[in-house]
């Protein structure tokens, strides 16, 4: 079975600084589960089902065999992690801004899940000011995205804002 990791996020849509921990944590993990949370009390652009699929393209067409995609509405990830026998959640960082939040919910996963890691994941410079709320803005206001998220997503994410 070896070790798994959890990578959750809106992935509203899928950006390439994603991709690009998609890619990393792959790596250092024998399986990497990216899971698509589903959050209540925020509007989402993308359905869960879009996303997951938009995700999953991306994996395809990249060739990452360990990669495996789920979504959650409800209920603690540590709890998930702990049902899929993860050892570790992956978190990407941008900014220091990032930091606070991000080790605030380190340290209440800990608290809950001490067997359950956090492991903190620098994104690549070149993606360092990228987020979904970025390439959407963009997008909607027919800016050019291609290299901002994943190729194969490209033309779903533009014909979303050609209606």
């Amino acid at each position: 079975m070896g070790m798994i990791a959890v990578y959750p996020g809106s992935f509203d849509p899928i950006t390439s600084g994603h991709f690009d921990i998609i890619e990393r944590a792959g790596a250092m993990f024998d399986t990497l589960v990216v899971l698509v949370a589903i959050n209540s009390t925020k509007e989402s652009t993308f359905s869960c089902d879009e996303r997951v699929e938009m995700i999953r393209h991306a994996v395809h067409a990249h060739g990452l065999t360990n990669i495996q995609v789920d979504s959650i509405s409800d209920g603690l990830l540590v709890d998930y992690a702990e049902q899929r026998k993860a050892k570790a959640i992956i978190k990407g960082l941008r900014a220091v801004s990032d930091f606070e939040y991000e080790f605030q919910m380190a340290l209440i996963n800990r608290r809950l899940r001490p067997e359950i890691e956090t492991v903190f994941l620098m994104t690549s410079a070149e993606y360092s000011f990228l987020s979904s709320s970025i390439v959407k803005e963009i997008a909607r206001l027919d800016g050019d995205i291609s290299g901002l998220v994943p190729q194969v997503n490209l033309r779903k994410i533009q014909a979303h804002y050609e209606s």
